[in-house]
């Protein structure tokens, strides 16, 4: 996971971009927007990361920042 790169999907692409984007990437195929990381599996991250936040930010009309903070407390979490 690479902090600079969610976050730069998240303020290049609307969540339907992303969301194609994820389809693509499930299927094989190479998504219609740029989407950084070595291999498929961290672009995958990548971009389901991007679609959380953004959603994160629609929901609760938070700025990027507060929605990152959330997304990576989430995941601490899941890993304790």
């Amino acid at each position: 996971m690479h902090l600079p790169s969610i976050r730069m999907l998240v303020e290049k692409n609307e969540i339907k971009d992303l969301e194609q984007a994820e389809t693509a990437i499930l299927e094989g195929k190479k998504p219609s927007i740029e989407v950084p990381g070595a291999d498929e599996g961290e672009q995958l991250t990548h971009v389901l990361a991007a679609i959380w936040i953004k959603k994160e930010m629609e929901s609760k009309g938070i700025p990027l920042q507060d929605a990152i903070r959330a997304y990576t407390a989430r995941v601490r979490t899941s890993i304790n």
